[in-house]
């Protein structure tokens, strides 16, 4: 008699496997309760923020979707490419990887709490300035992480190429020390020159 695994090939295992966890994922996302959503209380861009939130969302799409602020850019939805960073607390986080509900209470700084068209952010002139940017797609979260990285700078945190560990040396912002801190910005168009010396010129105007 024949073995009728003869007749079942790698092709057809594959793709039994990928149609079976398909449905499983569906049947569990189908299963989970109607209403997820729960209270929420944000201080975004300076302005109080009182909503319900499922759950599940992202912070990266509350502010995109639910609150209509699509500064803070979409890109790998992973935390590798940076387009998603946002200021909670004073402190860079990839939207993206952060629900919602953990940022309950938190003061939150997007793009647009930077500053306005009229009034520039110094990072956004230097930016303009020092041709740091080509499709832009990734400057809101660049722009955002340079920010937040010169505070750091300014309280002492060292970095991974930082030469002096000493508590109380002042760390010299090199291009190497930028470099470092940026790496978790990507810039597909490769303004990364402009980059560095946007932010090599504001820290010097912080330093003057």
């Amino acid at each position: 008699m024949k073995d009728q695994t003869d007749h079942f090939s790698r092709r057809d295992f594959v793709g039994i496997a990928v149609a079976g966890s398909a449905a499983l994922a569906t049947h569990s996302y189908a299963e989970a309760p109607a209403d997820q959503t729960h209270p929420c209380q944000l201080k975004i861009n300076g302005k109080e923020y009182s909503i319900q939130i499922d759950a599940r969302t992202t912070l990266l799409d509350m502010l995109r979707e639910n609150l209509q602020m699509p500064g803070t850019k979409k890109g790998c939805d992973h935390g590798q490419c940076g387009a998603c960073t946002v200021l909670v607390n004073g402190k860079r986080i990839n939207s993206c990887l952060s629900l919602a509900l953990m940022n309950d209470g938190m003061e939150v700084t997007t793009i647009e709490g930077l500053g306005t068209p009229a009034h520039l952010h110094p990072m956004q002139t230097a930016f303009v300035d020092n041709d740091a940017l080509q499709c832009g797609y990734c400057t809101p979260g660049q722009i955002c992480s340079a920010v937040a990285m010169l505070n750091e700078v300014k309280q002492g945190a060292p970095s991974a190429v930082t030469a002096d560990l000493s508590s109380h040396a002042d760390i010299n912002l090199t291009d190497d020390e930028i470099r470092e801190r940026m790496s978790g910005n990507i810039c597909r168009c490769a303004a990364y020159v402009g980059i560095v010396a946007a932010i090599r010129s504001v820290a010097r105007e912080k330093a003057a």
